[in-house]
């Protein structure tokens, strides 16, 4: 598709996203699930930083960062323990 196209599109969308207004419901489970992806994505980088110490070394990446991010702490550590004992 042209960029014209997609600009002209997404610039539609926003207008009537403002007159219309955004479903709130929707747009905040998004912002949710943002936030704790983001967060998810902290623990593990300090879980890297730390753990490199003992040798812990868990990648960063959207599914390690969404199961750490959703499960919390329990998650940090399931993760620990599938790379430390099953990879």
């Amino acid at each position: 598709m042209d960029p014209i196209v997609v600009i002209s599109i997404l610039g539609g969308l926003i207008l009537v996203l403002l007159f219309i207004g955004a479903p709130v419901k929707p747009v905040r489970f998004i912002g949710q699930g943002a936030v704790k992806l983001i967060i998810g994505a902290l623990l593990l980088f300090f879980l890297n930083a730390f753990g490199n110490q003992m040798g812990i070394h868990v990648p960063i990446n959207f599914a390690t960062s969404a199961i750490s991010g959703f499960l919390g702490i329990p998650g940090l550590f399931a993760l620990v323990a599938i790379q430390t004992w099953i990879i």
